[in-house]
């Protein structure tokens, strides 16, 4: 994105690095910012800050030793990904740029006295304060589905162990075995997401085990490149997948983990697998701070991601309420730039630059057969809106070639994009 470019980043940094304000700079203090959750849009956040201005004492909190990521995790499902293959490591961010990378859960924020909380006891203080810490599941929201359930019941919308197990079971399934999956409704992480795993299980049940069936239960009336999934299932896995639309009984109303069936709208159903997606909301550290509307999500400025409920700190990422902007890795990594520029403009007590976002998914039918949509966003003080005539997603009735070649550019924009992130 021209305008989040490093050039443009580093000219921000400049200009900020000659006009921070006098008495912190003659106290020889450097600002202090701390980023809670190294996701595609807190560790992208990090590293931008210190591209912007290397002064600036950077600080990622981050629980876990490495980052699994979620976008390609259904290629695990699907049998031609490891695991291993998704994990990024924080040691470029650490060595190349400067940011101190503290390992250890955030487990609360003191937005009255600028503080941290870490696991343990230490407290971090902070002069502007990122907050990233994706999605919780939200296990009250249909009954019978719990956190015990989902050891019978995966969700696997949070990689790991979940993933994994979902994989087995689908690899100790039945031929001729009922596969369901439960989509939930708007928002939730990765909107194309159900609907790309939905492909790729297909993909490995027709070539392991094709004699079994696919349902999908969807809360919605319609999803994300509905037109695109649709076709490809027609032509790929003909007579094998079953979508019902929420207005046809598609709103899942109980799950029985002990008995593998879901009650939907239109009846019982019982599956020899089931990954129910239950709702979702922002991580629990940004709802316990106060930064969470009564919706779960967090309200934020659209110019700057600053949040609107406490000051001096910003929500980026899939907690954050950010209008048109889709709940994804891509628009995380943009949102991340863009509130990095925002602190370094806020801290040399100047207006954030006008900004543009900028999302692309890109989804597989088969590993060689891709999809994508596209959409460039406005950010304006009423919101965040689809620049009209700009963007938009794979053509209808592209050539195999065509197809095949999304399959790369798929490949090729993750390579990219964890680059920029973890690089």
């Amino acid at each position: 994105m021209a305008q989040l470019s490093r050039r443009k980043l580093l000219a921000t940094a400049s200009l900020a690095a000659s006009t921070l304000a006098a008495p912190r700079i003659a106290r020889g203090a450097a600002p202090r910012v701390v980023v809670v959750g190294g996701g595609f849009g807190g560790a992208t956040a990090a590293k931008y800050l210190k591209l912007a201005d290397r002064n600036l004492a950077v600080t990622l909190i981050e629980r876990d030793a490495r980052f699994v990521t979620c976008p390609f995790s259904n290629y695990v499902l699907g049998g031609f990904r490891r695991m291993e293959q998704l994990t990024q490591s924080y040691d470029a961010l650490g060595k190349r740029h400067g940011v101190s990378v503290l390992r250890g859960e955030a487990t609360g924020i003191d937005t009255a006295r600028k503080r941290v909380t870490i696991a343990g006891g230490r407290q971090l203080s902070y002069d502007r304060l990122i907050v990233s810490p994706g999605v919780d599941m939200n296990f009250s929201a249909v009954p019978g589905y719990d956190a015990k359930a989902a050891e019978r019941v995966p969700h696997a919308w949070k990689v790991g162990a979940q993933t994994l197990l979902l994989r087995r079971q689908l690899e100790a399934m039945k031929d001729g075995g009922t596969f369901i999956l439960c989509a939930p409704a708007n928002p939730f992480r990765c909107p194309p997401g159900p609907y790309e795993r939905v492909s790729l299980i297909a993909w490995y049940l027709k070539n392991r085990k094709p004699k079994s069936k696919i349902l999908l239960l969807d809360a919605k009336d319609n999803f994300s490149k509905q037109g695109l999934f649709q076709a490809a299932w027609e032509s790929e896995y003909p007579g094998m997948i079953t979508w019902i639309a929420g207005k046809d009984g598609g709103v899942v109303e109980r799950v029985d983990a002990r008995a593998m069936s879901v009650k939907a709208g239109f009846g019982e159903e019982k599956g020899d697998v089931i990954n129910f997606i239950p709702p979702q909301s922002a991580g629990r550290i940004a709802r316990d701070a106060g930064l969470a509307d009564e919706r779960g999500w967090c309200p934020i400025d659209p110019m700057s991601f600053a949040s609107t409920r406490v000051k001096e700190v910003y929500v980026i990422g899939d907690a954050a309420i950010a209008g048109a902007m889709p709940k994804s890795g891509s628009s995380a990594n943009a949102q991340a730039k863009l509130a990095a520029a925002a602190i370094v403009a806020s801290l040399a007590n100047k207006a954030p630059d006008v900004p543009a976002l900028l999302n692309i998914c890109y989804s597989l039918v088969t590993p060689e057969y891709g999809i994508s949509v596209t959409d460039v966003y406005r950010a304006t003080p009423q919101g965040i809106t689809p620049t009209p005539n700009a963007g938009g997603v794979s053509p209808a009735l592209a050539s195999a070639a065509d197809r095949k070649l999304e399959a790369e550019y798929t490949q090729a924009w993750y390579r990219a994009i964890t680059a920029d992130g973890w690089g």
